[in-house]
């Protein structure tokens, strides 16, 4: 029974971020985690911090 418990903590805790993901790519955010990932106007988010 323990197991089905982890297991299922598992899942909630991958849909979650799975869930996060697909929300900030359709808000418009192409380096999602990066500070500037609204405003990032180079197709990578180290370009921009590099300066």
């Amino acid at each position: 029974m323990e197991n089905v418990v982890i297991v299922l903590i598992l899942l909630a805790i991958a849909a979650g971020i799975i869930w996060y993901l697909i929300r900030a790519k359709k808000m418009g955010q192409k380096c999602i985690g990066c500070p500037y990932a609204k405003n990032c106007k180079s197709k990578s988010c180290n370009e921009q911090n590099s300066k």
